[in-house]
């Protein structure tokens, strides 16, 4: 019985791509004898036909279609590990796949990446954002080296935290707002005011870190994008949360106010999975997270001013 191989799998997928055993020859630089001999193989292995043929071209069975999944995985994989050997020829390079919450990805991200890809040039960087939940699951399953997150009360077991910073939050209100200009508010100040949160799900709005159980916000919009947050805030329709490492990018139609509560604070870490990856980048990356929180914090300080 005949075994797919990596020649067949791809002329399978060159075949499915083009829609004809003819315009897959020329692709690839066979001959039509050849691509069609390949695919007859290819249907032995499977057992079955890979392709309807029709006078227009030729179109994948079901059988085909499940083929055509594992040989995109497959070929896939044999393309990373061509270029992972591409970059051995080269100076020492690497890779870092690097995960961040929204807020994060704003200033901290991009400042941290940008002091250090300048003496790591030769390294790969990936970026993922999402919710701090799915960033840990993500480091804890291998699919990220690092991620920046907001940790929880109690950690996946197999993965370490390093501590960056309390982020401080802050409620955004319009210029012409009565707290524009006023360097704190109290959370009692706050109930009457209109809000716009990104979602309303329990958990999800950075609402949670400060507010009481007896409290419930009048919610005006739900906004999950940041901008358009940011414009209902600077229109006058309401106020949001922001946290204080996103306040260097924030536009200047919106005006700070920090909340006056013990809790009012975000923690903010960073995530690996011990004893995997290439520790000298995430040591490194992650010093360059801690001093650009310090230079955002300095940046705020001195916005509030």
């Amino acid at each position: 019985m005949s075994e797919f191989t990596v020649l067949g799998l791809r002329v399978v997928r060159e075949a499915a791509r083009q829609g004809s055993f003819s315009i897959a020859a020329e692709r690839l630089g066979y001959t039509q004898s050849a691509v069609s001999r390949q695919i007859a193989l290819m249907e032995q292995a499977a057992g079955r036909a890979l392709f309807d043929r029709h006078a227009r071209g030729v179109q994948p069975t079901e059988a085909g279609r499940v083929v055509l999944r594992h040989a995109d995985a497959v070929l896939g994989a044999l393309e990373s590990a061509h270029q992972d050997l591409r970059d051995l020829s080269g100076r020492p390079s690497g890779r870092l796949r690097v995960g961040a919450f929204s807020t994060a990805m704003a200033a901290l991200v991009p400042q941290a990446l940008a002091a250090w890809s300048g003496r790591e040039s030769q390294v790969r960087v990936s970026l993922r954002e999402g919710t701090s939940p799915r960033l840990l699951t993500a480091v804890e399953r291998g699919r990220l080296d690092v991620a920046v997150v907001t940790p929880p009360r109690h950690p996946p077991g197999d993965l370490e935290l390093t501590f960056l910073l309390d982020d401080p939050l802050f409620v955004a209100v319009a210029p012409d707002h009565p707290l524009a200009g006023q360097g704190s508010v109290t959370t009692a100040r706050l109930r009457d005011e209109r809000w716009i949160i990104g979602s309303t799900e329990p958990g999800t709005t950075l609402l949670g870190a400060w507010s009481e159980d007896s409290w419930e916000p009048g919610i005006a919009f739900v906004a999950r994008d940041w901008i358009a947050k940011l414009g209902l805030v600077a229109a006058g329709l309401g106020v949001t949360v922001v946290p204080g490492l996103a306040a260097a990018a924030l536009p200047p139609a919106v005006a700070l106010v920090r909340i006056d509560h013990p809790a009012a604070v975000r923690r903010t870490a960073v995530a690996h999975r011990p004893g995997t990856g290439d520790e000298r980048l995430r040591r490194t990356f992650t010093e360059a997270l801690r001093d650009s929180a310090a230079e955002l914090s300095a940046q705020v300080r001195h916005r509030l001013r």
